[in-house]
């Protein structure tokens, strides 16, 4: 079944929907460079396919690697699985890595929780029915309760899942983080909801606390969002409200290009000087 055979890598398909991201940069920088001089060190894993092709389990670094490289072959484990079997195999195999995404955590969750759930919708344990999350977090170091947590993300919008992702990379200038929980109560809100929370953010630079989103989320359930009430809401955690000129921001955001908002606050700034300047000028 482990048996090591050479494979074309232009017969290797990757695995769909892969949750895991092979990101460009030093990581992967050393990783060609270690295989430049020493070879391929562990070998991939694959399933055959239908017309002699193969599905990519385990190894997309690697295999990104061999690509970058010009290599036309690479040493590969195939297995015999079936489809729940596989996607079960392919998380599992790829969540070991130390630097994982809470998007790529929360999207490789959902697909193994699904696979179980496909496999067997009561599952039993030592004669005990047990759930599919309490499965899921056998021998991993999140609570079945953050499990669900982390699945409740892959209901964000991309922007604020952006965002979550940010927490955990480097903080770099101007970089808005978001926590887990705050994250979660947003989850809950419609896909247009979200994009007005977004807005806001984008526009203030400031995310919401835990006790802001909950209070937000009553707001979606009363079906009275709008971009003034969350902007009240965001300006408590920013402060300093008397320094403010008051005007009617949801007027303003209505009329400004939509790649515009999604910038930095001195952009929209600058923008709305420069309009200014240009309105008295046309008007001279």
């Amino acid at each position: 079944m482990n048996e090591i055979i050479k494979i074309k890598i232009s017969e290797i398909d990757d695995f769909n929907n892969h949750p895991y991201k092979v990101k460009l940069g030093d990581e992967l920088n050393t990783l060609v460079e270690s295989i430049k001089l020493n070879g391929l060190l562990v070998p991939i894993v694959v399933r055959r396919k239908e017309n002699n092709r193969y599905e990519l389990l385990s190894g997309h670094r690697r295999k990104r690697a061999y690509e970058i490289l010009g290599l036309e072959e690479i040493d590969a484990i195939v297995k015999v699985l079936n489809d729940d079997e596989t996607t079960i195999f392919m998380v599992d195999s790829n969540m070991y890595r130390e630097k994982l995404l809470p998007s790529e955590k929360a999207f490789a969750y959902k697909m193994k929780m699904e696979a179980i759930k496909h496999q067997g919708k009561t599952l039993r344990h030592n004669g005990t029915n047990i759930r599919s999350d309490e499965k899921l977090s056998e021998k991993r170091n999140d609570s079945a309760r953050q499990i669900q947590r982390y699945i409740r993300l892959t209901y964000l919008i991309p922007e604020l899942l952006q965002i979550i992702d940010n927490s955990r990379k480097i903080k770099e200038k101007h970089n808005l983080t978001m926590g887990l929980l705050p994250a979660v109560e947003l989850s809950f809100l419609s896909k247009q909801e979200q994009q007005i929370v977004y807005s806001v953010i984008a526009y203030e630079d400031a995310t919401p606390s835990y006790a802001q989103t909950i209070r937000i989320r009553k707001l979606s359930k009363k079906k009275i969002i709008t971009f003034n009430e969350i902007d009240k809401i965001l300006l408590e955690q920013k402060g300093n409200q008397h320094e403010k000129i008051s005007f009617n921001k949801s007027k303003i955001i209505s009329v400004l290009p939509f790649d515009l908002v999604k910038r930095d606050k001195r952009y929209i700034e600058q923008y709305i000087i420069e309009a200014i300047k240009n309105y008295n000028n046309i008007k001279k």
